[in-house]
């Protein structure tokens, strides 16, 4: 049910175009897409003690080689070890993701791994791995919750990689596509002094940060890396919450200097002072943005 529940998750993410933050593997969405995973990138990107382990059999060279890398390995799961006792072996067994040991093969325990059976002790472990990112049953499920919410043929069009995007748009923010994308309203410009301190504050920030202030401005972890629209216009289509708008800020009380940053998240708008000097203008940036978090802030 869970994994239902996260299948109609993605698929609302596609429809509202609000993506989700999540950092999933590259092999989630490839075998969701129905694409075949490549047995070295994806294992190496999901499990790379185990990638490091199958490469070190099947770079083995000799007997001597191999008699002393499971004598390694066996000794690292052993208290003690008794001189009169047999040499280690490793036998045809692995650990599960979940730490479960299991037999790579029928009666698995009982057969060490010798020069003539190493490549089919590497290639076991390899496939075992490679099926458990797989997971058929609990893809099912969740292409099962995607598909109560967007027709799963759509699948068959995207690449992985087209998916993700779709989904759960990129962890980074471009700011020259959010600056192409913000409108200024009540006779602001873009040449106004402010605006281009607030800018160049921008463009000093850090990747954190500009996701903080993006938190900070529409209550979204992350936003749509594409636009219908191509240059951003006051008369194109946009996906919410595309344009950022920047505003005056309410009220004319005290100096620019003195005053705080608002946002109204629900429209994407700054109302912005019009502070004095660059420094000015980090300072108070960064005071929202970090402040934002602490909850007795109000």
């Amino acid at each position: 049910q869970l994994l239902h529940f996260l299948g109609q998750l993605l698929g609302i993410a596609i429809r509202a175009d609000v993506p989700l933050p999540l950092d999933l593997l590259p092999s989630f969405w490839k075998t969701l897409v129905g694409e075949p995973l490549d047995p070295d990138q994806d294992l190496q990107e999901a499990d790379i003690l185990t990638y490091n382990y199958v490469k070190k059999f099947e770079s083995i060279n000799d007997e001597s080689e191999l008699e002393a890398l499971c004598a390694e390995i066996a000794s690292q799961h052993l208290a003690t070890e008794s001189p009169e006792g047999p040499k280690p072996c490793c036998r045809f067994t692995y650990l599960t993701m979940t730490g479960e040991e299991v037999e790579l093969c029928s009666r698995g325990r009982h057969i060490p791994v010798a020069w003539e059976n190493k490549d089919i002790y590497a290639a076991a472990i390899r496939s075992l791995r490679l099926l458990e990112l797989q997971n058929m049953e609990c893809v099912t499920a969740v292409r099962a919750g995607l598909g109560s919410i967007i027709p799963l043929q759509l699948l068959t069009t995207l690449s992985p990689l087209e998916m993700e995007l779709r989904t759960c748009g990129l962890p980074y923010i471009n700011l020259e596509f959010l600056k192409a994308h913000t409108m200024y309203q009540v006779g602001l410009m873009e040449t106004d002094q402010h605006i281009e301190l607030f800018w160049g504050a921008l463009e000093m920030f850090t990747q954190e940060e500009l996701c903080k202030f993006i938190k900070f401005a529409c209550n979204q972890e992350r936003i749509p890396f594409t636009c219908p629209c191509k240059d951003g216009g006051p008369d194109t289509a946009h996906v919410p919450p595309y344009p950022m708008k920047i505003a005056p800020p309410d009220g004319t009380a005290g100096p620019p200097d003195s005053r705080y940053i608002r946002v109204e998240t629900c429209m994407f708008m700054i109302k912005l002072p019009q502070y004095s000097s660059l420094e000015t203008m980090l300072e108070k940036l960064r005071c929202a943005i970090h402040y934002r978090e602490d909850p007795l802030s109000g």
